[in-house]
Formats: structure tokens, C-alpha cells, sequence
């Protein structure tokens, strides 16, 4: 059972106020006033706290409404879960929802600091408050809180945000004992109006609040943020869009009046029987066939927003990076502003690993790799994407220094070896140019390509302003060309040309290549707009965003990037450049494992193929980024180093699931359309073990077949698969097909 706690001023002590559905609970949760009051604690003033709405969950009122205790214990309890680390808590909240049956979880929220979580589960019989407690908290493997013995322990609510608001079950408002509900203090017999403040009692019919796990709240707002610019509707729009919305929920309301008006809002002081009459025109409209289009991109839209959430993050906010950071990351990022920081940590990572040669990790599938990594970095235009580039050319200082004696002796043999010379000396063996310009031939990438292999099996390096400048890496010009290079160098496969001239560059290599790249969010859907999301280019990528808040104003300063930066950043490289042969790391193979499971908990928790997708590879990418730090930290593992691979997992993924979640979610449904219409399917399994005649032909016709079916039948008793039982006149699979074949899908 659920209630609000207040203060009564008339009689001086704090009150509790069931609240029994929840449209109430969320329309106390939802006012714009919880909301400042919140983002004000979140910010730093205490002071604000106490005016944020308080809950209680676990005890029954006294007589008197007093909150000095009772005799008679809910059937729930509310538990809190407080101070856990930074990069620990998307783990702990996927570890209580993973155990929600065995908790009989029935609200999961984000605690007012927002450094731990409150939950409410089912009482266990026969146990004390504290006995409950201590249960829970062993079954979720957490510290016991000692100061929660209190039976009438309250707690500080958040908002009615899915972010904040995680999981809620209904039965959470359920009365223990049947009570008569006292009558709305307005008289207006209403649910949930401001007049009561959200603390009107008197019963409504109850309909479902979510649709496929999502809560109508959510998809409303969802539908004016992408067919509104983001507005509810006011006086002049109201009576229009509010007949648009119920024409399109009425799909997803069984056609129902009572539950479009529960779930449809009075907008800007719309009259509650002029939204009722706009509700009946509605559902009077003619209906078209299938899900409308509106709502089927919101749909679609909140099942791509599930994937940022799964990573820890929020529609505009990516998961916040842990406070400690490794030595070398906090170097690299010491000198720009918090804002430009994760978009660094990330962007470094290549020019990183180009300085490692001949070194080779095995991932937890067994399979080798080098430490190939490419990442992109996306921001709208004017946010600040050039902050990666002084880190970098003081990454890459040294190995520009490296290729200039070489630029300077492949410059000689040119000059010794004009075009027109019949018989030209071989190209030097020695030349190794690694930092390559972002205008070449298909001819010269592969010279670079050789000429690193042959002088240490070493990376290939480029970073361009625009992801379209890529293009220019390969004679063609062509994204395709480029795309077919990014998966091979994610797998180090052998490329390469062969030519009969003489005086052509023939040779094949392993494809070492590692790059950085930025662009605009537009930009990046034409580069990755034919197919080269589904088709895996996009997933062997590191993304990066850079997200500026809509409320800044100030200027970002950078810092000074100058000899001591160096000479702090020496070490690091050193090491890089020392690395030679296999190498392992037993903490990184064992957090990727970890992470693994973990993003196929997710997936399947918020049902999102995409995220699924998209998981595997940034697990390998995150697992080579912790393997370039071990190298770089001396190989030495430490928290940090750990805590920050897993924020760059969420991260990336984060990411992707922002700029391409919805386009490949797209794609996947259309493939597996496809797959299902194209896939031979054994037409029997997909009837039940018994059947009568007008269910073999209901499954014909769903699977388009218009004849009789009967040669059909005759062959499957033909064959012994099915017979005839002469008593009910059904047709039943024999024990030896069920037994080869598994009977009903």
C-alpha cells in the first residue's frame, strides 16, 4: 500500500493520505514543482529536500493519520539502497530488475541524490520489518541499511520520468482490508485533478497504464515530441490534436472511451466534456487498416529510447563518467572543460594503439586481435569537436617525427626515379610512413600498408575533420570502398593489391588501420544511410558525441598544452611502443565476460534487437581499450581502469543507440520480414498436437494458400506424421513425429 506524507498544519505533525491508483501517484509525482525541487537537490541545495513529496510504503495509517507507528503491517515494504559508486549503478539496477519475481518487486526509483535507488517489494510472511530487510538485501547481494528498522520509514520521491521512475507494478496500490474510500474533497467525484491536488479517492474503472511496457504517459509525450515540435496542445490547437491523438490511441485502447478519457489530458483548460466529445468523433472516424503511422513512430521511437536508457543514460544526457579516472585518461582530458571530456577519453584511443606493433590480445571467443580502433565523433555544428586534436598531435608527436626521414628518402627515390624511366630502383625497404594525409591513391594506401608490415607490423594512422573525408583514402572516392575498408581493418584482414605492371604497387598485408573522424548527426546518417549499419561497418566504429545543454551560455576555455604535457604523456607512450608479442590480462578478459552478460540481460530486458547488435562489438572495442591502458599503465590492473571501461561500454553504446538505434531497429524488422516470409516453414508444426479441419485451413490461408489442402493431409498420414481419430473427428500428430520433429512450435 502506498501513501502520501504531508504536513497538517492545523494539527502540526505529518500525515499520511493513501494514494490508490496510479494516475494519482503519478500526478502527484509529475507536478512542474517536483520537478524544480528536484533538479534544485540535485544541484547541491539541501535546503530544498524537504519540500520534495514524500512516500511511505510500509506500514498502515493509526486511527488518528499520525505517523507514530502501528500494529498492523502492509503487505509491502520499501527499502533504500544509497551511496553506490558511480559506475556500480547501472549494475545494481539491472541486478534488482533481473530479480524482480523473486523480490516481488513493485516500484524501483532513483533515490532524491540520485546516488542509490528506493524499492518497494512484497512483504515476507512471517518476518519482522527488519528480517524483510535483511532478506532483500542478501537476495540482492547489498550492504543491510541499519537505519531503515523503521516501520514507517519515508522516503523522498523523485518525478514521474521513466529515467527516475523505473519500474512500478499496480498491485503496489492495492488496500489490504476493503475501505470505503472517502468522496473527492472538490465534489467534483474526480481522480487525480488539481482541485484535489492529486489526492482525490473515489474509484474509477481501472484499465491498463502501459502498452508493450511503455506508459501512455510516455507515448503522448513521445507523439508531440516528434509530431508537434516538442509542444502540448494549447488554447487554438488543443481541440484539433486532441482528436488526432484519441483518432490514433484508440488503436492501442481497444476503441474504448473510458480509457482514452483516463489516459488523454484536459490540455491548457480543455473543458473535460469537450475532450469527451473530442474522444466520441474519434472513435466514430474511419478506421484504417493496421497501426496509423504516427503512433507507429512513436512506437518505434521510444523502443530506440529503451536502448539509451538500458546504457545508463537519458534521452539527452549520456551515462556520466566515473569521478576517478586512470592515470593517462585524466592527463589526456586535464586540460578541457567536463563537457568535452568524455568525447576526449574516447577520441584518444586510436592514435593510442597506433604506437603498439607486433602485439596481439586474444578476446574471451578465442579469437586474436590487434588493437584496432576508429572513432567518430558526432556533435552538431559549432559544439566544439576540435577539442580532440590537440591531445592527439601530442599522441602522435612522435610518430610524425618518425616519418619525416622517411617522407625524405621516398622523396629522393622519386626524383631518381622519374615516370618516364625505363628501369626504376626498387622502392627502399626501410620506408615505414604511418600518420597518413587524407588525400591519397589506392596506390599509395597500399605502399603505407606494406611498408608498416614490413617494418614491424605497425598501424597506419589518419584523422580527418569530416567523416566524408575518408572517402578520399581510397582513389574511388566512394563510401562503399571505405566501408569495406573499416571492416577489414577491424579483423586485420589481409588487403592489398596485385598488378602485372612492374611499375605498379602489388602486394597483400594485414590491415592495420586506425583513424578519427567527426561530423555532424546529419552527415552521419547520409555516410551510414545504404545499409552500412546493418551490415556491421557502423558497430566496428567508437562513437562519440559531444552534447551541449540547451541552458549553457559560457564560453568553454581550454587549457595550455605544452612541454610538461609532454613529458607527462612520455611515459605512457613508451610503453605503448615497448609491447611486443601475445598479450594477456586476466581482469579485462574477465570484466568482458562480465559486461557480455550483462548486455544480454539488457537486450532481452528492454527488448531491443539493436542494443543486441550493437553489444558485440563495442564489447571487443571496450575490451581493447582495456588492454591499450594495461599496456600503458605498465601492465597493472587497478579500479579505475575498470570502472572506466565499463562507462566506455555504455557509453558507446549510448551513443549509437542515439544516432542509429531507431534506423536499425528499422532495418532489422524489415530483415527478419523477409527472413520470415522467405524461410521454408514446416506447416505442420505450426498447428497444435490435435486439430480439426477449420484450423488446418485457417493456418493455410495465413500463410497465403488458397486450395483445399487435401493432397496436403493425405501425404502427412502418408508418411506416418499424422491420423485420423475416429471418436472426436480430429487429426492428431503421431508420438514418433513429436519425437523427430518436436510437435507444436
Amino acid at each position: 500500500m502506498t501513501y502520501e506524507v504531508f504536513f497538517n498544519k492545523a494539527s502540526g505533525a505529518k500525515v499520511m493520505q493513501p494514494v490508490l491508483s496510479r494516475e494519482n501517484y503519478l500526478a502527484l509525482r509529475g507536478s512542474e514543482k517536483q520537478r524544480r525541487t528536484l533538479k534544485a537537490v540535485r544541484e547541491g541545495d539541501e535546503e530544498q529536500k524537504k519540500n520534495l513529496l514524500q512516500m511511505n510504503y510500509s506500514c498502515l495509517p493509526n486511527d488518528d493519520g499520525t505517523l507514530k507507528g502501528t500494529t498492523r503491517m502492509s503487505s509491502t515494504v520499501g527499502m533504500d539502497i544509497d551511496h553506490i559508486p558511480t559506475g556500480e549503478m547501472e549494475s545494481i539496477k539491472q541486478r534488482i530488475l533481473a530479480k524482480k519475481e523473486e523480490l516481488g518487486l513493485l516500484m524501483l526509483e532513483r533515490s532524491a541524490r540520485g546516488q542509490g535507488y528506493h524499492l518497494v517489494f512484497r512483504r515476507k510472511p512471517g518476518m519482522d520489518q527488519e528480517e524483510n530487510l535483511r532478506w532483500a538485501s542478501t537476495t540482492l547481494d547489498v550492504d543491510y541499511d541499519r537505519g531503515a528498522k523503521d516501520i514507517t520509514r519515508v522516503f523522498f520521491t523523485t518525478t514521474a520520468d521513466p529515467e527516475e521512475l523505473i519500474y512500478l507494478d499496480d498491485e503496489i496500490f492495492k488496500q489490504e482490508e476493503a475501505v470505503e474510500p472517502p468522496h473527492c474533497v472538490c465534489k467534483h467525484n474526480c481522480a487525480g485533478c488539481s482541485h484535489c491536488h492529486g489526492r482525490a479517492t473515489t474509484p474509477i474503472k481501472s484499465f491498463p497504464m502501459e502498452y508493450n511496457g511503455f506508459h501512455y504517459s510516455e507515448i503522448i509525450a513521445k507523439y508531440w515530441e516528434l509530431f508537434n515540435e516538442g509542444k502540448e496542445p494549447v488554447r487554438g490547437n488543443r481541440d484539433t490534436l486532441t482528436f488526432q491523438l484519441a483518432c490514433d490511441l484508440r488503436h492501442i485502447c481497444d476503441h474504448n472511451p473510458e480509457w482514452l478519457d483516463q489516459v488523454i489530458p484536459c490540455y491548457d483548460g480543455f473543458p473535460t466534456e469537450d475532450k469527451r466529445k473530442k474522444i466520441e468523433n474519434a472513435l466514430e472516424a474511419k478506421i484504417q487498416e493496421g497501426m496509423p503511422y504516427r503512433l507507429n513512430q512513436v512506437l518505434k521511437a521510444l523502443k530506440a529510447q529503451n536502448g539509451l536508457k538500458a546504457c545508463g543514460g537519458t534521452m539527452k544526457t549520456p551515462p556520466p563518467m566515473p569521478h576517478k579516472l586512470p592515470a593517462q585518461i585524466q592527463l589526456l582530458t586535464c586540460k578541457v572543460p567536463a563537457i568535452y571530456k568524455p568525447a576526449v577519453a574516447s577520441a584518444v584511443f586510436p592514435a593510442l594503439a597506433a604506437h603498439m606493433h607486433g602485439v596481439k590480445f586474444r578476446y574471451i571467443d578465442n579469437v586474436t586481435h590487434e588493437p584496432t580502433l576508429m572513432n567518430v565523433l558526432i556533435g552538431l555544428q559549432g559544439c566544439g569537436k576540435s577539442c580532440i586534436k590537440k591531445p592527439i598531435e601530442f599522441i602522435t608527436e612522435d610518430i610524425r617525427q618518425r616519418d619525416f626521414p622517411s617522407r625524405q628518402r621516398e622523396t629522393e627515390w622519386k626524383q631518381k626515379n622519374p615516370t618516364a624511366k625505363q628501369k626504376k630502383d626498387p622502392h627502399p625497404t626501410d620506408i615505414c610512413i604511418q600518420y597518413l594525409s587524407n588525400n591519397l591513391t589506392d596506390a599509395v594506401f597500399n605502399q603505407r600498408l606494406i611498408d608498416a608490415n614490413n617494418n614491424g607490423e605497425r598501424f597506419l594512422y589518419t584523422i580527418v575533420d569530416e567523416l566524408d573525408g575518408l572517402n578520399k583514402v581510397t582513389s574511388s572516392g566512394k563510401t562503399d570502398e571505405v566501408a569495406l575498408l573499416i571492416r577489414e581493418a577491424f579483423d586485420n584482414s589481409l588487403a592489398g593489391q596485385e598488378r602485372v605492371s612492374a611499375d605498379s604497387v602489388s602486394g597483400m598485408a594485414p590491415l592495420r588501420w586506425n583513424f578519427n573522424a567527426a561530423t555532424t548527426p546529419l552527415n552521419a546518417k547520409k555516410f551510414f544511410e545504404k545499409g552500412l549499419i546493418s551490415d556491421g561497418t557502423l558497430s566496428r566504429l567508437d562513437i562519440s558525441t559531444i552534447i551541449i545543454p540547451e541552458e549553457s551560455s559560457e564560453m568553454p576555455v581550454m587549457g595550455i598544452y605544452d612541454e610538461r604535457f609532454a613529458q607527462q604523456l612520455k611515459p605512457y607512450i613508451e610503453r605503448l611502443e615497448a609491447a611486443n608479442g601475445l598479450i594477456k590480462c586476466p581482469q579485462a578478459d574477465r570484466l568482458a565476460k562480465e559486461l557480455s552478460q550483462e548486455n544480454i540481460g539488457i537486450a532481452k530486458l528492454y527488448d531491443s534487437r539493436a542494443y543486441k547488435i550493437f553489444s558485440h562489438r563495442s564489447n571487443v572495442i571496450a575490451w581493447l581499450k582495456a588492454m591499450v591502458l594495461y599496456v600503458a599503465n605498465n601492465c597493472h590492473w587497478n579500479k579505475e581502469i575498470q570502472e572506466f571501461v565499463s562507462w566506455s561500454e555504455r557509453y558507446d553504446l549510448w551513443c549509437k543507440m542515439l544516432y542509429f538505434g531507431k534506423q536499425l531497429e528499422a532495418e532489422e524488422e524489415h530483415n527478419l520480414a523477409i527472413q520470415k516470409h522467405s524461410a521454408p516453414q514446416n506447416l505442420l508444426n505450426l498447428l497444435p498436437d490435435q486439430f480439426n479441419k477449420e484450423e488446418y485451413l485457417q493456418m493455410r490461408r495465413k500463410q497465403g494458400k488458397t486450395d483445399d489442402g487435401a493432397s496436403c493431409l493425405s501425404m502427412w498420414k502418408k508418411r506416418g506424421y499424422i491420423y485420423s481419430d475416429v471418436a472426436t473427428g480430429l487429426f492428431c500428430k503421431t508420438e514418433e513425429y513429436k519425437l523427430k520433429y518436436g510437435g507444436q512450435q
